[in-house]
């Protein structure tokens, strides 16, 4: 821990780390600061409350170790950056963040914090590198609330969580850490401006989309439209229509891959893929059709057919040339932040933090980071 020991500067966090640390990778079913007070034989939990959720000290210098650590045990060219979020359900309406909201890992909408995350990852080996919360409307819209809770100045405005996934990535790529793509899920590739903004930062990226997204065959030409009367049109337009990802897979070739070995064996599933061109650029008036979005950059749409009967769809900007397997290998490497979710509230506590306010949310989902980091 010395690397973040050093980064802490006072000597009495110096002391409160390591202890705070050892609770959350210690045994014990409550990982909130009075049962890890109690666990370390500390007598009064003030101490550890003062270091996680009262004391005034700036956690940013933690947080950039942290990214320096996780390049150095498992980045490179070769890692993958998954971008997800995960939810904590929460009981009334104090605690920062708190609100009705779809928590995925519920499967359904409840009250809840939600937390936006990056994992890196090579091979099987995840470190979970940023958390960060996300604030409804209706935490964004009331100062009183904010200021109440203790959110900065500076994150009180209101983000999308694609938003706020970009300004991470920004903050990684700032300390130096490697990646070779940028994997998440529809919830993060339905969004234009995250896709052409990841593109934007000369990235690789692999991300999910809802089956009706629209797309052009990659071969779509751009024509003068001939007008029938009046004045000659100004604007170019595609010489056909967009049509959703799944119905331009429907002719597909599909062939049956396996991308890892599981518990239970083998995993595979059908995928196709061809090259289309996302109706993501300028919107424009298309004939009789009204404003529809223009040809953008060309892609891989993929689709899955898991042997459930489910069916997925994914857009990766990788190269033309790339085969099958390995886009069927990249999109499915996206499940190992899962697991590290899974691993940070089961034996790390990430979702036992009892406290209300932004600086002790984020404190002890930093210390559970420091912590997986070392397991």
């Amino acid at each position: 821990l010395n690397p973040f020991l050093v980064r802490l500067g006072h000597k009495a966090r110096r002391q409160m780390c390591p202890l705070y640390v050892s609770g959350l990778i210690g045994p014990g079913e409550r990982k909130s600061v009075q049962p890890m007070a109690k666990r370390l034989a500390l007598g009064a939990c003030d101490q550890l409350h003062h270091f996680i959720a009262a004391g005034v000290w700036d956690a940013t210098p933690v947080e950039t170790e942290l990214l320096v650590q996780a390049d150095r045990l498992v980045g490179g060219s070769d890692a993958v950056l998954v971008i997800d979020d995960t939810a904590i359900p929460k009981k009334g309406t104090h605690s920062v963040g708190v609100a009705a909201q779809y928590a995925s890992a519920l499967g359904k909408t409840a009250n809840c914090q939600t937390l936006v995350s990056l994992t890196l990852a090579r091979g099987e080996v995840p470190v979970v590198l940023a958390l960060r919360l996300f604030l409804p409307e209706s935490w964004t819209s009331k100062r009183s609330r904010l200021e109440r809770a203790g959110v900065p100045a500076e994150c009180r405005t209101a983000r999308t969580k694609p938003e706020m996934a970009l300004a991470e990535i920004d903050r990684a790529i700032a300390a130096g850490v490697r990646f070779g793509c940028v994997l998440a899920d529809a919830g993060y590739g339905l969004s234009a401006p995250f896709r052409q903004g990841l593109t934007a930062r000369k990235l690789a990226w692999a991300v999910g989309i809802p089956r009706h997204l629209k797309v052009y065959p990659a071969d779509v030409r751009m024509i003068w439209p001939v007008a029938k009367r009046g004045r000659p049109r100004q604007r170019h337009v595609p010489d056909i229509l967009s049509i959703p990802a799944e119905d331009m897979l429907a002719n597909a070739k599909w062939r049956t891959i396996s991308w890892r070995t599981g518990t239970k064996g083998k995993l595979k599933a059908r995928f196709a893929a061809v090259r289309v061109r996302v109706a993501d650029g300028p919107p424009q008036r298309i004939r009789d059709k009204g404003q529809q979005h223009l040809p953008g950059e060309e892609a891989w749409l993929i689709g899955e057919h898991r042997m459930s009967g489910e069916k997925k769809y994914y857009l990766a900007n990788l190269p033309a040339k790339t085969d099958l397997r390995t886009l069927a290998a990249t999109i499915k490497a996206r499940w190992i932040c899962e697991q590290a979710h899974q691993q940070l509230k089961e034996e790390l506590g990430l979702d036992h933090f009892e406290g209300r306010s932004w600086p002790g949310l984020h404190r002890h989902s930093l210390m559970t980071m420091v912590a997986y980091a070392f397991l």
